[in-house]
């Protein structure tokens, strides 16, 4: 099922029925472990209105409300592979090929509730890059205790030059106003989502499809319940949080993002994610 934050409360799809959900604060519906069983049980007490898919259709937010986003990095081979290459001048790039080895994953802060867009906002790029380019990452939302209670679609923006000038850029690179975006809603199920789930991005420039690649998650090199636990070991997250859990695809060398580009992220299950760029 999927539960979407929207201007007229929560709406929750299953099977393509349409509810609204009694509780009207984001963290205190969806902070808590067995959420898919709390649902279940919420819509025997709930009728279907038709009129709410239009809600859906215009009035989505961002799937968040005072949870922190958190990222993962070099989680895929490919992104490994543009880590070292972006760093080889800045002699970097041993320490990418050195993370994705380890047991110990990269984890940073990406972004609070407020600097994160959600459908249909504008995502930015740095006025003081030159070298810009969207990460779509499945992204796991997990309650204060520490359960995967369900995903979601995010970009992860990201300024390769800034990162590859020098690794101890991250957080300029990838931190800031307009930085992160999540949607448009966040699914939720029984069991672990499908290892074999793809994530599809496509960037289209005045009309133009100037990029377009996709993935499975399969193609990742940790678990999720690994990144997780590396997450929580030693921070408290009293509403729940976002982790970003890293990307496989990556544009070529001579890409970059430009103003007014749409960039669009889907993913199996969940749905299609769209932004604007801006600076």
């Amino acid at each position: 099922m999927k539960i979407y934050n929207t201007t007229q409360g929560i709406i929750i799809n299953d099977n393509g029925l349409f509810y609204l959900a009694e509780e009207v604060n984001w963290d205190e519906f969806v902070n808590r472990q067995n959420l898919f069983q709390f649902i279940k049980e919420e819509l025997q007490h709930l009728e279907a209105d038709d009129k709410l898919e239009d809600v859906v259709g215009l009035d989505v937010l961002a799937p968040i409300s005072n949870q922190e986003v958190w990222a993962s990095g070099v989680t895929y081979f490919r992104s490994r592979e543009a880590r070292i290459e972006e760093s080889k001048d800045a002699k970097g790039g041993d320490f990418y090929a050195r993370v994705y080895d380890a047991d110990r994953p990269e984890l940073f802060f990406k972004a609070p509730a407020y600097r994160t867009v959600g459908p249909g906002d504008e995502v930015r790029i740095r006025k003081d890059s030159k070298w810009n380019v969207p990460e779509p990452e499945l992204t796991l939302f997990i309650c204060s205790t520490g359960t995967i209670e369900g995903y979601t679609i995010g970009n992860d923006m990201s300024s390769r030059d800034i990162e590859g000038e020098n690794p101890l850029y991250l957080p300029q690179a990838k931190s800031y106003n307009g930085s992160a975006a999540i949607g448009p809603c966040l699914l939720v199920t029984e069991n672990p989502i499908d290892a074999d789930t793809r994530i599809s991005i496509q960037i289209t420039r005045d009309s133009v499809v100037v990029f377009a690649d996709e993935i499975s998650i399969n193609q990742m090199k940790r678990k999720h319940t690994d990144l997780v636990d590396y997450l929580f070991k030693e921070m408290d997250f009293p509403n729940g949080t976002y982790l970003m859990t890293g990307t496989g695809i990556v544009p070529t060398d001579d890409f970059t993002l430009q103003v007014n580009d749409s960039i669009k992220i889907t993913i199996e299950g969940i749905g299609t994610l769209i932004n604007t760029v801006t600076t």
